[in-house]
């Protein structure tokens, strides 16, 4: 184990979340254990455990906090075509995914009816869906919300089977999601306000 450095527990806490983060990114679920966790960080297992109840518990906080940079890094910008904003968005998640394969399938798969970390699925979806709906101007639409909803759920679904199957190419993954987005936005009855994707 690495020599224990004194740190303040908000500093301390952000360093666990970085050394499991690393972890995770590098090893499939079932593979990362506390103890690996701890002498990554340079402390015991009992410090460790101080922080975070169980192993569960430590991915949940990781992944809520790579769910909340990446609902940040995607700015929608009204005075930006909705497709550039799309792009850039898609970017983001597809980046993360890519360099965090082994995470988000975590995620997606194996805690997959984890509740807790559900809850931190579909708040960042609701999170994402609500600045698309801005964007293109459909927050008010009747039936908008469930068809972003809908078309998040997709690009979710299908950037998990890319890092899994490596069946097609980014280029391909990318511009299915922005072609299923405009089918789905130009099917909607048009309301004065709404942008679709140039």
């Amino acid at each position: 184990m690495t020599p224990r450095r004194r740190l303040d527990r908000a500093e301390r806490r952000k360093e666990l979340l970085q050394a499991g983060a690393e972890l995770f990114a590098a090893k499939p679920y079932a593979e990362v254990a506390m103890e690996d966790v701890a002498e990554r960080a340079g402390i015991s297992r009992a410090a460790l455990y101080q922080y975070f109840p169980g192993k569960r518990d430590l991915f949940a906080a990781i992944y809520r906090q790579a769910a909340d940079r990446l609902v940040a890094e995607v700015r929608f910008d009204p005075e930006t075509p909705v497709e550039e904003l799309v792009s850039a968005g898609l970017d983001a998640h597809i980046d993360y995914f890519a360099a965090n394969r082994n995470t988000a399938i975590a995620a997606n798969q194996v805690l997959a009816g984890d509740p807790v970390i559900q809850a931190i699925i579909n708040e960042e979806c609701a999170a994402q869906g609500r600045g698309l709906l801005e964007a293109t101007g459909l927050t008010g639409h009747p039936t908008a919300p469930a068809v972003v909803m809908g078309w998040l759920v997709f690009v979710r679904s299908l950037c998990v089977e890319w890092i899994t199957t490596d069946a097609f190419s980014r280029e391909s993954l990318r511009d299915t999601c922005v072609g299923a987005l405009r089918g789905a936005l130009a099917a909607l009855e048009p309301t004065p306000d709404a942008r679709e994707p140039e």
